[in-house]
């Protein structure tokens, strides 16, 4: 059962539709598996797992993939968000 996206969780999902227009969002916030490790925000939503897709991703390396990702959620992995894992299906 996937529990519901916080406040962090649903900025990160509304950035990554807007700026992606994926065919495929799932976003599953992993923080609870974290609790107390180094980085792990004390009231959670640190740690996201996402698997996207679209056309925006075609034609381009796992590497520009990921760094697309990483560009339109800059704030989010400066401030609050910890760990990111990214799976990206065509």
């Amino acid at each position: 059962m996937q529990l519901e996206l916080g406040p962090v969780g649903q900025i990160v999902k509304a950035k990554l539709e807007d700026a992606f227009h994926p065919t495929v969002l799932e976003l599953t916030d992993e923080s609870n598996q974290h609790h107390g490790h180094v980085g792990a925000h004390r009231s959670g939503e640190s740690h996201f797992r996402v698997k996207i897709g679209g056309v925006a991703f075609q034609g381009k390396s796992r590497v520009q993939q990921h760094r697309m990702v990483h560009d339109a959620l800059a704030l989010e992995l400066k401030s609050r968000v910890h760990a990111l894992a990214i799976e990206i299906v065509l």
